[in-house]
């Protein structure tokens, strides 16, 4: 499977290109947000909406850096949207956990990982008939439209209350909550809460390894590792030369993982809060795991030339399968648990860590990924039915179950934690 990086001008190569160009510089947004998104957990600074209309601007830049000629601009248009995509992807699952409403909070934080979805979509689609250059330009329309809507979205009522903005933080939860909900308890819960802060020394990066929030720091990193080593963004990124290594048509069997994303998302929007975080993360990893089996087996077939005609087929339900388990559950379970187990005072900077690690794992497994493949494709995906195995057990025996419980009630316990939540 040499050569990987030779198709980038290809049809798929060309979504590949831009999706790379985002991965390859977010650990130096992530790493960044420390400071930006930080300024949650420290009175008197920016709110999450600032942070969002920055990370916007930042993103712009870079899709029009992606649309000019010369070398040096698509790198400088790489770096500016891995900056900017990289604030907005911790920013909004935090700003989604902290105005929605508990038995809510599941599915709306993974309507993010929807959206998301549905512009890896689109951009496999718009890639077979537009030139890279232009989808870069095009990249700046949904930002135009989201920085315009960011003037109609309220404040978190958290960040209000934490500056000091009882009123203002009653004033924004009813909104969200509807005229004729009774919010007392709740802002009672969430004023009770950010006082007791008060006391706590504020955040920094030493503080994030007291033993206190060493549970929470533990289950956010692990399903962020575990999350990119378990195969997504290697498979994400060279489907193609899978498909075709197995023999099977790279443009049926893109298009047909960019189709089948979205109605798993959905799923995954509504099965969330019903069936909790834990159950959903459980199934999503056994179901990767099975696919990657399935993939797996599918290529030994074709390297004995036991099976070569069923070989292509079996490589496409493995991939089709792997992608609908991952996308309705860890495609968005270790960003929901970010949202919600991370302590107010350290969130920025516990949150900047978080990502950064994300990030950097992601990087790790697609710079990896093809040297894996060409080394043996059958052992590449073994190796991550392996990780998705333990993946299941960490999930089974570490990351504690939320639904149904406020952003302050979990905070509390994972900090207090002496045993499993």
């Amino acid at each position: 499977m040499a050569g990987a990086e030779d198709g980038e001008d290809g049809v798929n190569g060309i979504t590949s290109r831009l999706l790379r160009g985002k991965q390859d510089n977010d650990p130096i947004g992530d790493y960044a947000n420390g400071d930006v998104v930080g300024a949650v957990s420290r009175p008197g600074d920016s709110s999450i909406t600032a942070a969002l209309v920055f990370s916007i601007f930042v993103a712009v830049c870079g899709s029009f850096a992606y649309g000019c000629a010369g070398a040096w601009s698509l790198d400088i248009g790489r770096l500016l949207q891995g900056v900017g995509v990289g604030i907005m992807l911790y920013t909004t699952p935090i700003y989604i956990a902290e105005i929605a409403p508990k038995n809510l909070r599941g599915g709306s934080v993974l309507i993010n990982q929807l959206m998301i979805c549905l512009g890896i979509s689109t951009m496999f689609f718009c890639g077979t008939a537009i030139s890279w250059r232009v989808l870069g330009l095009i990249g700046i329309a949904p930002l135009v439209v989201q920085f315009l809507c960011l003037s109609f979205i309220p404040e978190s009522p958290r960040y209000l209350a934490k500056i000091g903005r009882a009123e203002e933080c009653e004033a924004v939860l009813q909104r969200l909550r509807g005229e004729n909900v009774d919010i007392s308890l709740e802002a009672a819960d969430i004023e009770e809460y950010t006082n007791a802060l008060e006391s706590i020394p504020r955040g920094n990066f030493f503080l994030l390894f007291q033993r206190q929030y060493a549970y929470a720091l533990t289950v956010v990193l692990g399903l962020m590792i575990f999350g990119q080593l378990n195969g997504n963004t290697g498979i994400l990124y060279y489907v193609s030369e899978i498909f075709e290594y197995a023999g099977c048509s790279s443009s049926i069997g893109s298009v047909a993982m960019a189709i089948i994303q979205l109605p798993s998302a959905v799923v995954g929007v509504f099965v969330m809060d019903r069936s909790g975080r834990q159950p959903i993360g459980m199934i999503s990893a056994a179901g990767c795991c099975f696919a990657c089996i399935i993939t797996a087996l599918s290529f030994v077939l074709k390297e004995n030339q036991w099976s070569k005609s069923a070989s292509p087929y079996l490589v496409l339900i493995g991939i089709l399968f792997y992608s609908v388990a991952y996308t309705m559950g860890m495609g968005g379970l270790p960003f929901l648990m970010m949202s919600e187990i991370l302590p107010l005072h350290i969130k920025g900077t516990a949150g900047g860590l978080a990502t950064g690690v994300n990030w950097f794992s992601s990087w790790v497994v697609s710079y990896t990924f093809n040297f894996l493949l060409d080394w043996s494709s059958s052992g590449t995906f073994f190796i991550l039915a392996g990780v998705n195995a333990l993946l299941v057990l960490f999930i089974a025996k570490v990351v504690p179950e939320t639904k149904g419980r406020t952003l302050e009630e979990i905070q509390e316990s994972v900090t207090h934690f002496q045993g499993r939540a």
